[in-house]
């Protein structure tokens, strides 16, 4: 896995590779621990990543929808 700030891009990436970026403290939401973590990927590995990423954003979405709160609600 590579870990690489912001301003310190890789000029070439290999064909499948990991990448971590820790937010600094400073750049956090409510002082909560953010990482981004990136897979390249590429042909049947990439395809079956979208698949999985796509099920688990319509999972988010469904789940939010039936959790909705109004704002007077706890």
């Amino acid at each position: 896995m590579h870990t690489n700030p912001p301003n310190k891009k890789p000029n070439v990436f290999p064909e499948s590779a990991e990448i971590a970026y820790n937010l600094e403290e400073g750049e956090r939401p409510d002082g909560l621990k953010v990482r981004f973590k990136i897979k390249i990927a590429t042909g049947q590995e990439a395809r079956e990543l979208d698949a999985r990423q796509a099920e688990a954003i319509w999972r988010l979405l469904q789940w939010a929808q039936q959790n909705q709160h109004s704002p007077d609600q706890t």
